[in-house]
């Protein structure tokens, strides 16, 4: 979800990471002893708390500055949805989206709050440098990039930079930021991470102080990350917003560090997986989709427990191969907890209800179980906001 304003400026063994929350048992109540033993048929299914369910695993962007409660994004958000994600521009036309100003973006982040009848993740695109949503040119602070902050490499500069990025946030209500970026800067020419400032060093031992300083400065106050773009972008030759990106033949392992260092150390709420190619690990999916990467790799040999979250699933990198409805299935076998649809690359004010339909075509036919989608919702309700 690295999206710019134009396409050419775009975006050994561990310990344990975070446990599993208790899963949730909205379901026993109303199941017979049949329905128990039969998990995965449809007469087990409360299709109303199964669809709510699935719902509040999605997070979604939409257009409107301001929203009626007629809105598609607000039915939706009233019905369950898990969250949305704000940005200033609609990346195909540079007209803007949600933010304008502080004070238009506070009230409808506050509509959108009071809409939802759960905990809503807020979520947003806030690096720094090129890769923000939260501009000058619309009332906030000119923030450094992550480059600019890792070539300092100053822990009390790193804090201060992150401190005064993390008020924009919290000023109008924002509770996940997909941030910080720790892929390794090791092709600087790349026109996904180098070319755009993005990594804070080639070196992970810079990129895992900077990082933990970031998401620091964001708990401290209250607001979620996300460690991106596992399991590293940090060569890639194209952006996978844009284009399918393979990175086979120049990832590195020593790439893996900075998730492995920051899981270990206990310095991360949600991992974000990226959309590239990389027969290394996986010989046919990308690594969003991939069961190789997201739970054998980052779940079983890294040991992270907690939310895994996919980039947008809506990325040319994703739609140019596969059906919506086979990627949302691949992701979610894969073990992908929170799926993202930025709704710019193609906008589609369907795609919760057919993204759900998906996941419960999924669950009736036996594809997964119940207990899968609830382990999901154990893990995401993590990063929800605490009020």
């Amino acid at each position: 979800m690295n999206q710019v304003k134009h396409p050419h400026l775009t975006r050994r063994s561990l310990l344990a990471g975070v446990g599993s929350a208790a899963v949730a048992a909205g379901l026993a109540g109303c199941e017979s002893d049949s329905d128990r033993r039969t998990t995965a048929s449809p007469t087990a299914v409360d299709e109303r708390t199964l669809r709510r369910k699935i719902a509040s695993l999605l997070v979604v962007g939409f257009r409107g500055e301001r929203l009626d409660a007629d809105d598609w994004i607000m039915k939706a958000i009233r019905n369950g949805l898990g969250g949305v994600i704000l940005f200033d521009r609609e990346v195909k036309t540079n007209a803007p989206r949600n933010i304008t100003s502080p004070r238009q973006v506070t009230e409808l982040v506050k509509s959108l709050r009071e809409a939802s009848p759960g905990r809503l993740i807020v979520s947003i695109d806030q690096e720094g440098g090129r890769i923000t949503r939260l501009n000058p040119s619309d009332g906030f602070p000119a923030t450094k990039s992550q480059a600019q902050v890792g070539a300092e490499n100053s822990p009390a500069a790193t804090r201060s930079w992150a401190e005064g990025l993390v008020r924009s946030l919290t000023r109008i209500g924002v509770n996940l930021n997909y941030a910080p970026v720790v892929d390794l800067n090791v092709n600087p020419d790349s026109p996904a991470v180098g070319e755009l400032g993005r990594s804070f060093s080639a070196k992970p031992e810079v990129v895992v102080r900077n990082a933990s300083e970031e998401i620091k400065a964001h708990r401290a106050a209250g607001v979620k990350t996300s460690i991106k773009h596992f399991p590293g972008l940090g060569s890639a030759t194209g952006n996978t917003d844009f284009t399918a990106v393979d990175v086979s033949g120049s990832w590195q392992r020593a790439e893996l560090e900075p998730f492995q260092q920051l899981i270990r150390e206990r310095m991360t709420d949600s991992v974000l997986v990226g959309h590239l190619v990389n027969r290394q690990l996986d010989p046919n999916l990308p690594a969003s989709l991939s069961r190789a990467v997201v739970t054998d790799l980052l779940r079983n040999q890294l040991g992270w427990h907690g939310p895994v979250v996919s980039d947008d699933m809506q990325a040319v990198a994703i739609t140019s191969q596969y059906r919506p409805e086979e990627a949302v299935a691949l992701a979610v076998e894969a073990g992908v907890d929170l799926l993202v649809f930025a709704n710019q690359q193609t906008y589609n004010p369907n795609v919760v209800e057919q993204t759900v339909d998906t996941v419960v075509r999924m669950v009736r036919d036996g594809r997964i179980n119940q207990e899968r989608i609830d382990e999901s919702v154990a893990r995401v309700d993590a990063l929800r906001p605490t009020s």
